[in-house]
């Protein structure tokens, strides 16, 4: 019996799960290299800059991909989008396995990004389809999937790596993304647009969107000032932890990302308590958290117990900004979830490169005072805004 699906009538469960699941393994593939540029670059014989662009470029990907692709998910039918995604990282994944020279890798590596937003389509799925009262706690689950994923993603790269060599990672990878598809295609009913006009229109009506709700430019801002904050700490985290006195290697660094897996735990609970507690309420808490995450961070820079409190809190301070700023952004306009979500994603990602960059920068004047100083600042703005901007 084929499956039909009704705004706010319900998500089945089996759906639900599968698309958190996923959204994991999907989002895993913008991750996997970074573990593994050292053996990369060792094995074609490249610089450190030249292995660097590898996830340079998979970001700058994901980035195009997210403006240009997730709009698509409101004029054309999702199945087919995600679907044609898949085959398209299973071409790119395995174009990284065989590739003989950078170049190769790099253009792969940029595919592989630009086609690896499709847990960005899952989340609106999950958002217009949920019955009202579980709209957040839905939403919660599907991002719970993503962040397990990236979390999970950089620990599973760096052992199979270690343990059978970097290529394989992506023949793997590959592998999975054709289960994905088959999964997708017998479990994922069809979902008809609603959007009707050309795709000039459809970017065209993204700017009207930003234009007509000030909420969403509030809401996507501060949320992405708070991804800076808390990418300044993951992007410089490996080059404090190589110093005194710790002298940690890398397995060490993406031992300390399982501690991340408290904000994944925390999506759900977070997106749950939405509605009651309110998004303004909730962004005050996550900011609050992400600035004491940062005061672990600088009283206990030399201990493990600072760096990993400092990790949990961070983590469950970020999910409590995002999942309540992204959660609301589709009530503004739910036959526009697709757009509005391309809107708050673009912003997000922004916002964390632009943290990375500043990290870095300051890293190299300061080491990780700068560093600091950066997260807090970027978390303060986002604050303020909240502060200052209407109920």
């Amino acid at each position: 019996m084929k499956l039909f699906l009704k705004e706010n009538q319900g998500l089945p469960i089996s759906i639900l799960w599968s698309l958190a699941i996923i959204a994991g393994i999907s989002v895993a593939n913008l991750y996997y290299n970074q573990p593994l540029l050292s053996m990369i670059r060792h094995e074609l014989g490249i610089s450190e800059f030249k292995a660097n662009l590898i996830s340079m470029v998979t970001q700058i990907g994901y980035a195009i991909g997210l403006l240009f692709i997730i709009p698509l998910a409101d004029l054309y039918q999702r199945k087919k989008i995600i679907l044609s995604n898949f085959i398209f990282l299973i071409f790119s994944l395995l174009s990284i396995a065989s590739g003989k020279n950078i170049h190769i890798i790099l253009i792969a590596s940029f595919v592989t990004g630009v086609c690896s937003v499709i847990p960005q389509i899952f989340i609106p799925i999950a958002s217009q389809f949920s019955q009202p009262k579980h709209k957040g706690r839905n939403v919660g689950i599907v991002v719970s999937g993503l962040l397990t994923g990236i979390l999970a993603s950089r620990v599973i790269s760096g052992f199979i790596g270690e343990l059978f060599g970097w290529r394989e990672m992506y023949y793997i990878a590959a592998g999975m993304m054709l289960i994905c598809a088959i999964t997708i295609v017998r479990l994922l009913p069809d979902i008809q647009p609603n959007f009707t006009g050309k795709y000039h229109d459809l970017m065209a009506s993204i700017w009207t969107l930003l234009k007509k709700f000030p909420q969403l430019r509030i809401y996507s801002i501060r949320a992405a000032l708070n991804f800076g904050s808390f990418l300044a700490m993951w992007s410089c985290l490996a080059f404090k932890m190589s110093q005194a006195p710790f002298f940690a290697n890398s397995d060490t660094v993406e031992m300390l990302g399982i501690c991340g897996m408290a904000g994944a735990l925390t999506a759900s609970f977070v997106g749950k308590y939405v509605k009651k507690i309110g998004v303004r309420s909730f962004n005050f808490i996550g900011c609050g958290l992400i600035l004491l995450s940062w005061l672990f961070l600088f009283v206990g820079a030399n201990s493990y117990i600072g760096i990993i409190a400092g990790i949990i809190i961070i983590d469950i301070g970020m999910q409590c900004v995002q999942l309540s700023n992204q959660t609301s952004i589709f009530e503004l306009a739910p036959q526009a979830s697709n757009r509005v979500n391309t809107i708050f994603m673009t912003t997000y990602f922004i916002g964390g490169a632009t943290g990375t960059f500043l990290a870095g920068t300051c890293w190299e004047l300061y080491e990780w005072h700068g560093v600091i100083c950066v997260g807090v600042v970027l978390t303060t703005i986002s604050l303020l805004i909240t502060f200052f901007s209407k109920k």
